[in-house]
């Protein structure tokens, strides 16, 4: 996994490369295709898809599309807000707060993206498929789902401390 940063102040982080083949009359052509994810580690966070005969330039458009994709999501401090769970296709994910100290306590692909928005310290499982583009998608679905006390207190038209009494 690779790590760069750029003028905009996004870290990049490479998840993966895979060779895939496309088998024409003549043979197989050979190409590859690049996942990659992008963040401001303070709560932004993209990932992209790019495919390419040659490794860097599957990387670089992989980089490019995650950059153009980027939305933002409501974190605790370094943390989330309340536990969620979250599917694509045949990825289901859960992920859970955790105390100071804790880490990052998640496989691969979920690592990446939480490395990049800004999440220091979680608790989450993957179950079902382990394709890392469906990881991808359902850890930053589940990320879109988290909503702070605040956000939810101006939709019901409460105050913050009458939402705080109930989740005591």
């Amino acid at each position: 996994m690779a790590e760069r940063d750029q003028g905009d102040n996004l870290m990049e982080r490479l998840v993966t490369v895979n060779r895939v083949a496309k088998v024409v009359k003549g043979g197989r052509q050979f190409g590859f295709a690049a996942l990659t994810v992008v963040g401001d580690g303070k709560g932004k966070i993209g990932f992209g898809y790019g495919k390419a005969k040659e490794v860097p330039v599957a990387i670089q458009k992989a980089m490019e599309q995650a950059r153009k994709n980027t939305i933002e999501v409501d974190l605790h401090g370094n943390t989330l807000w309340h536990a969620t769970k979250a599917k694509h296709s045949g990825s289901r994910i859960y992920m859970q707060p955790a105390l100071e100290g804790t880490g990052v306590i998640a496989g691969g692909a979920m690592r990446a993206v939480f490395d990049v928005v800004g999440v220091e310290n979680v608790l989450a499982k993957s179950q079902g498929s382990n394709n890392p583009i469906n990881l991808v998608r359902a850890t930053i679905k589940g990320l879109q789902q988290i909503t702070s006390p605040e956000s939810i207190a101006a939709k019901r038209g409460k105050t913050l401390e009458e939402v705080m009494e109930n989740h005591g």
